[in-house]
């Protein structure tokens, strides 16, 4: 989540799940960018050491070939997932880690786990689950600034794209609003062909003209970049916020053509109509929606609402809608429109609110399952909680498989074959925060479930990665013999 100046809240009242309520751009504010340099809510848990045992009651050793028996792997709660390996924070030269992404080499097999750290990013050979192999760090374009806690990484072919919410306060000129920050990161991952040991990483671009970012899209399809939560410094996006003066696209997508060079993205244009999205998913819809078929729509999570784009001119996008799921009185602080993920056929929405549960909006984490068979029209037709108290984070779906990242929890795998019913079902899970599931901003931030065979990697921010084996299935039969036919779907990730 990104850094507000309203403090959180709690003791909320459990509020109702109500009908997905239509809120109108032109009868609605877009969403106040508030100035990003105010209250880290997650730097209060950075202190820059690593304790021979992780707040969630990890030491800081490597372990790999753990079967999930009887309810546990070693020390760790699971169900039908085995510990491959477990990188710790000391072996990959960092102090604390976030997102991640992944990279398979079609030419040499090499499977790359791509690790946001607060150093800056590590590369992890992961090929071999049982045996990772620490590969090197690209170093923070601003080493030591808090904002690096917050990072993303996403990969365009053999290129990764690299972002970071960390700022040069030094460089801030109030006359004119310019800051120079972390900028996106291009890095040619071809240079790891070959390593069996850590390399000097190399920089291979710099994009400036977008200061700092919290999160980071990519459309594979379309070859497109989304950057999200950017604040600083693209006059085309926008005029300066009131609250904060400064050249900016008010937080909402920064888009980039990544397919034309990868190497050398260009600007395309700014989803900005409804102000500052937190994440967003952006496909070449293939839908039940026919007005929408083959055209670029985006699912931004909006901080209080699912907002809905029409982005296939991205120097003219438009807003197909904005839904509220929670009652309307909420407020950002009370609830957090997160991060969500569409089922693999772009008919569904699972979507998770970071805030209901550390407020008491929600009692248990809770999944709200959209369904988007008429994009004009979205809404809620169920929950999923399990009775836990950890917070949602990450999520992320893989046929009928979701994949979710929950902080004290760890890894949660639910099967959404019944999603037409509004419910999924869990399949599997591993608790990468053993020590116990209080809601809080500790554990699992990330996870990355695309390498197949069942192999997910998770990132933890206090422990290190875990690269984990999922025996979890769904019951869907659409890929056996006489099965009910029912596709992957969109390729997005």
């Amino acid at each position: 989540m990104r850094k507000h100046s309203r403090a959180v809240l709690g003791g909320v009242a459990a509020a109702a799940l109500v009908t997905s309520m239509h809120l109108p751009v032109s009868a609605h504010p877009a969403h106040d960018l508030q100035n990003p340099g105010t209250s880290p809510l997650k730097g209060r848990h950075y202190d820059g050491v690593v304790d021979a045992v992780s707040p969630g009651g990890v030491p800081m050793e490597a372990m790999s070939d753990i079967r999930c028996e009887d309810g546990m792997a070693g020390i760790f709660p699971c169900h039908k997932v085995d510990l491959a390996s477990f990188t710790p924070l000391t072996d990959m030269e960092s102090t604390f880690v976030n997102d991640l992404w992944g990279w398979e080499d079609d030419e040499t097999g090499l499977q790359l786990a791509i690790v946001g750290t607060f150093e800056g990013t590590a590369f992890i050979d992961v090929t071999d689950g049982s045996n990772p192999v620490y590969l090197g760090t690209l170093e923070s374009q601003v080493p030591g600034d808090t904002g690096n806690i917050w990072g993303d990484v996403r990969v365009y072919e053999d290129t990764a794209y690299i972002g970071s919410e960390a700022i040069d306060l030094d460089t801030y000129v109030p006359a004119t609003g310019e800051l120079d920050g972390f900028g996106i990161q291009v890095v040619d991952l071809t240079q790891f062909r070959g390593a069996t040991a850590p390399i000097d990483v190399e920089l291979t671009h710099h994009i400036d003209d977008v200061t700092n970012s919290h999160n980071i899209s990519l459309n594979e399809d379309s070859g497109r970049m989304y950057v999200v939560g950017s604040v600083y410094n693209v006059e085309e996006c926008g005029t300066p916020n009131p609250e904060f003066p400064v050249l900016n696209g008010n937080g909402g997508a920064i888009v980039y053509d990544v397919a034309t060079d990868p190497n050398d993205p260009q600007f395309l244009g700014c989803l900005t109509e409804d102000g500052y999205s937190h994440d967003i998913q952006c496909v070449e819809y293939a839908g039940p929606d026919a007005d929408y078929t083959g055209r670029e729509i985006c699912i931004g999570s909006n901080e209080d609402t699912v907002t809905i784009y029409d982005a296939t001119d991205p120097a003219d996008p438009v807003v197909i809608d904005r839904f509220r799921y929670l009652d309307e009185s909420l407020e950002v602080g009370d609830i957090y429109t997160h991060q969500g993920w569409l089922s693999a056929d772009h008919s569904y929405f699972f979507l998770g609110d970071e805030l209901d549960e550390l407020s008491g909006v929600a009692s248990e984490r809770t999944t709200y399952i959209w369904d988007l068979h008429d994009l004009d029209d979205a809404t809620v037709i169920g929950t999923h909680t399990d009775g836990n108290t950890s917070i949602d984070h990450n999520m992320f779906v893989d046929d009928f498989l979701l994949y979710q990242a929950n902080y004290t929890s760890g890894l949660w795998i639910y099967d959404t074959w019944k999603q037409e019913q509004g419910r999924v079902k869990m399949r599997g899970f591993f608790d990468v925060f053993p020590a116990d599931d209080r809601t809080e901003f500790f554990g699992s931030w990330g996870t990355y479930p695309y390498f197949g065979d069942g192999k997910v990697v998770v990132t933890s921010s206090d422990e290190g990665v875990f690269v984990l084996q999922s025996r979890a299935k769904s019951s869907d039969n659409s890929d056996k013999p006489g099965g009910k036919g029912r596709g992957k779907g969109g390729s997005a990730r």
